[in-house]
């Protein structure tokens, strides 16, 4: 999940023209069940209509199409990459997997190279055929950590559909002006008198539920029965009186920076490392009840006709130096999967391997995860999205 700081859309190498001389086309999706496409989220068919792309220059060799979160095409992350390979990064922004969606489907078979989307959303898209299956022979994946080298959201049938670029997890934040850690080694925080107006939530559905599953003893906290959500429904109703609003990424920074809300659930360190190292009082823990992963996937778009340039870049982002490169990104620093990535990060930067948690040989990042204290940030398996959205839309509405 990268940080959005201007515009929805920007264009690295060239502007975009206009897609003329020939119609549109939409492709129609299957039946995916209750998880269907259609489904993926509220808003996914008003998005549409303003979320097609055609760029006028799908066809030359020389320039990847590139669907992903803001900040991706940052010449930091692709700058040696399109030295390397005389060719250039036109990136496509979106905001939540929901619009991503809407995106891929409205623009013509061919309009992306590559996507960046969060795991869960994989599943959807690999089942309306807009992805490519993977030679996992192609890929440094036994460079990976044990744990990330057949990371279940990204196989299928035993097929491989993405390569894991980063991850995070997500917990609660808070203001250390405020809160000490052991008044936040639970969730349970959230529903104290002190947080009371200062409790602010990330306004998708996805990670703000899922914090209030964890806090309701529900792990993995997606795979809920009826009776289970609806004790869900109950509890996230109940924090109504301790909210101090519902916050779009660029949000959550000044909430958390004016004192507007001391506690967020369902964020993390992709959002407080750099506020704190910017001399912020803020910090992220993983709570008793566990935490969340979000993550991070690169895949090659099904149409392409530059499969081969697509492989490379994902080679590239999978490398040691384009792992470093994405752990040390100034304004949106991650975790990566990669432990070749992390030899490199502690050999030539050991002062950001340490305060990203990344040292090999020490405490470190994994550890969460070897506990078994992480849940994958999944779609609810139980329930129709829309089941999920509906509540959370109701809870903003009390």
């Amino acid at each position: 999940m990268g940080i959005v700081y201007g515009t929805v859309h920007a264009i690295i190498a060239c502007d975009l023209d206009q897609h003329e001389g020939r119609p549109m086309q939409t492709r129609f999706l299957p039946d995916l069940s209750r998880r269907g496409f259609l489904r993926a989220g509220a808003g996914v068919a008003a998005l549409a209509a303003s979320s097609r792309w055609s760029p006028a220059d799908a066809d030359e060799p020389n320039v990847l199409n590139y669907l992903s979160w803001p900040g991706n095409a940052d010449p930091y992350l692709v700058g040696e990459f399109e030295k390397q390979n005389n060719c250039k990064i036109r990136i496509k922004e979106y905001v939540g997997g929901d619009q991503m969606l809407a995106v891929i489907n409205q623009s013509p078979p061919g309009s992306f190279d590559v996507v960046l989307a969060d795991a869960e959303y994989m599943h959807l898209l690999r089942a309306a055929d807009y992805l490519e299956e993977l030679d996992p022979a192609d890929y440094p994946l036994k460079d990976f950590w044990p744990e990330f080298q057949k990371f279940p959201l990204h196989w299928f049938d035993g097929k491989l559909y993405g390569v894991m670029s980063d991850f995070g997890y997500l917990g609660l934040s808070y203001n250390t002006d405020v809160y000490k850690p052991d008044e936040v080694g639970s969730y349970e925080a959230m529903w104290k008198p002190k947080a009371k107006g200062k409790v602010g939530f990330f306004d998708w559905y996805l990670p703000s539920m899922g914090s209030v599953s964890l806090a309701a003893g529900n792990h993995p906290p997606f795979d809920l029965s009826d009776a289970a959500f609806a004790a869900v429904k109950k509890k996230l109703f109940s924090l109504k009186s301790q909210a101090s609003g519902f916050y779009t990424i660029a949000d959550i920074f000044s909430s958390l920076t004016n004192g507007q809300a001391h506690l967020v659930p369902g964020i993390g360190e992709w959002i407080t490392l750099g506020l704190r190292m910017s001399g912020k009082p803020l910090d992220t823990i993983i709570p008793a009840e566990g935490g969340l992963q979000w993550t991070e996937s690169l895949s090659i778009a099904k149409g392409t006709k530059k499969r081969d340039l697509a492989r490379k870049f994902i080679q590239y982002t999978a490398s040691p130096d384009g792992q470093v490169r994405q752990a040390t990104k100034v304004d949106n620093k991650k975790s990566i999967p990669s432990m070749a990535g992390w030899k490199l990060l502690n050999d030539t930067m050991p002062k950001e391997a340490q305060i990203l948690r990344l040292e090999l040989g020490k405490p470190n990042v994994m550890d969460e995860y070897k506990k078994g204290r992480i849940a994958f940030r999944e779609l609810p398996k139980k329930q129709k999205i829309e089941d999920w959205n509906d509540v959370w839309s109701e809870f903003k509405s009390l």
